[in-house]
């Protein structure tokens, strides 16, 4: 069933027509990315989905509910959580005080069970608790971003970059982290990412942005098999 639907959206940044009629899907319990080119539209269609950016036309809905015009907050409490590209963690506040807030938009008693199942989830947070965010390394603080989404109880979760900046054995945990997430917690995730290899192993399906438009889609396996896509992102 269908969870994230995106149909037909145009988003512009004043005058520049930034996504021109994307189309998408992300069922329940599936990893969908989003892959392309710098300058292609990704970050611009999260935003768009989280109301960061909102839709000129078009219409995104969860699970059939419209959230094209809700407010980002709002959007929040609906379930679609966005970890940001460059991770943008509170420098300032201790890995705890991050990860409560990102529990800010919630009423319900189960904060402090949710805290401690994302300290079992990335165990360097737990050993983390009381440090300042901001003395922490990039991949540190990418499971810290990663981590305070879910402390919003995501219906779905955006994912943006998680690798960017990071070195090739960090890349891997956190990959490893998308997966488990999906695989052992039922999360289901849009991954926008420009390592497309490594986006395309741990996710079902995927979409190609190339100037604000899909060019492909399809499931996975496919796409890491099609010729214009190997050679135009996976480096053959």
């Amino acid at each position: 069933m269908s969870l994230l639907t995106v149909n037909d959206i145009h988003t512009y940044y004043g005058n520049i027509h930034a996504l021109k009629g994307i189309s998408l899907h992300v069922n329940e319990g599936e990893i969908v990315t989003l892959i392309g080119g710098n300058g292609a539209g990704k970050t611009t269609t999260l935003n768009t989905i989280s109301g960061i950016t909102p839709a000129t036309e078009g219409q995104v809905t969860l699970a059939e509910q419209d959230i094209t015009t809700m407010a980002p907050h709002n959007i929040v409490r609906a379930g679609v959580v966005q970890s940001p590209e460059g991770r943008k963690v509170f420098t300032r506040l201790t890995v705890r005080e991050n990860l409560e807030m990102g529990a800010f938009t919630r009423t319900d008693g189960g904060i402090e069970r949710d805290l401690e199942d994302v300290f079992k989830r990335f165990p360097r947070l737990k050993e983390r608790e009381n440090q300042l965010s901001g003395t922490m390394s990039g991949g540190e603080q990418q499971m810290l971003a990663m981590g305070r989404a879910l402390m919003a109880k995501p219906r779905i979760l955006l994912l943006d970059e998680p690798s960017m900046g990071l070195a090739p054995l960090l890349v891997k945990q956190v990959f490893e982290a998308i997966e488990y997430l999906n695989r052992q917690n039922g999360t289901t995730i849009l991954l926008v990412e420009q390592n497309a290899r490594m986006a395309l192993e741990v996710a079902n399906r995927g979409y190609v942005l190339q100037s604000g438009r899909i060019t492909h889609d399809g499931p996975a396996k496919e796409l890491q098999n099609d010729k214009a896509i190997i050679e135009a992102y996976l480096g053959g």
